[in-house]
């Protein structure tokens, strides 16, 4: 019998599911006697993988759900789906259609199945985003504070100070999450020890970068979206960029290779011969992004702390 693929559109009320290569479509409700009658029916058809979009934690019961069955689940970016689709010549957008799609993605692509994060990377990913969340808040307080009236100054100062305990309270459940796993706490120490990489970094990588320490440099730079892709074409030779990858573990890491081009000795020392030989700026601070990140990669792989050495493994 030849492979069957399943694409699962998530919706708060309902999963839309889609078959292939039989073009087969049904309908469950999205809650526990739904999403167990629908485990139930895929075990007996045994798909050779299934396919689920990113939607912001809605799908995460089912997509649990089919792990612990046993069952070939991926999660895929929702850009990914959607330009299958308009590769594919589907305009139309409907849950549907879109599980069909899913469902032809998995059959065309057949993207790699990776492990699923643990119900406690979860909270800690959770955990990340309310603090990310309240401290955009903050930020933006502050923006109206500056031409703020007088009758809601105080308003705007109280809600700050509000905000900031909150972000206080976010950073001690965060550290308190790492402390509860001996892998994180060892790891996130393995993290701070390289100069430029503080507290909210380690945290963002350990949750939001799980796959640090078990890929090679090469794919763990694509991962994160730091690799320079080529641009070319018949005769035209275009500059490599970057392009997709997480946007905030690219953030952090930004942040990090700013501060330790200017503190850390060695990325100090990599970015200055960079600018000598005449990379612009930053194209020279992406190039410390993806050495740091190369770096943070191999002293997770070896459980080696942070040593000058390391301008010499990985370079």
């Amino acid at each position: 019998m030849s492979p069957i693929f399943i694409g699962i559109e998530v919706s708060k009320a309902r999963l839309d599911v889609a078959i292939r290569p039989s073009g087969q479509t049904e309908s469950v409700s999205n809650d526990t006697a739904g999403i167990e009658a629908l485990v139930k029916r895929l075990s007996e058809r045994r798909p050779a993988l299934i396919v689920l979009e990113a939607t912001g934690g809605v799908e995460r019961s089912v997509t649990r759900a089919l792990a612990s069955a046993e069952l070939p689940v991926v999660v895929v970016n929702p850009r990914q789906i959607r330009d299958f689709a308009k590769a594919t010549g589907q305009l139309a957008k409907t849950d549907g259609i879109d599980a069909l799609v899913l469902a032809r993605f998995a059959e065309a692509v057949r993207p790699a199945i990776r492990p699923l994060p643990d119900e406690v990377s979860f909270e800690l990913r959770a955990l990340i985003a309310r603090r990310r969340q309240i401290t955009q808040m903050i930020v933006a307080e502050r923006n109206r504070l500056s031409g703020a009236s007088k009758a809601v100054r105080k308003r705007i100062e109280a809600h700050i100070r509000w905000l900031e305990s909150e972000l206080d309270r976010a950073d001690k459940d965060l550290d308190q999450s790492i402390r509860q796993s001996p892998i994180w706490q060892e790891n996130q120490d393995l993290l701070k020890s390289v100069p430029g990489i503080g507290p909210v970094i380690s945290r963002t990588l350990l949750a939001e970068l799980p796959e640090l320490g078990h890929l090679n440099r090469k794919q763990i730079a694509a991962l994160v979206g730091i690799a320079p892709l080529n641009r070319d074409s018949g005769t035209l030779r275009g500059r490599r960029t970057i392009w997709g990858g997480r946007a905030s573990v690219r953030a952090v890491l930004y942040m990090a290779a700013l501060v330790a081009s200017r503190r850390n000795a060695v990325l100090c020392a990599f970015y200055e011969r960079l600018r000598t030989a005449g990379k612009p700026p930053k194209v020279a601070l992406v190039a410390c992004m993806r050495k740091l990140l190369t770096i943070l990669n191999s002293m997770i792989k070896h459980k080696t702390r942070w040593s000058e050495n390391f301008s010499v493994q990985t370079s």
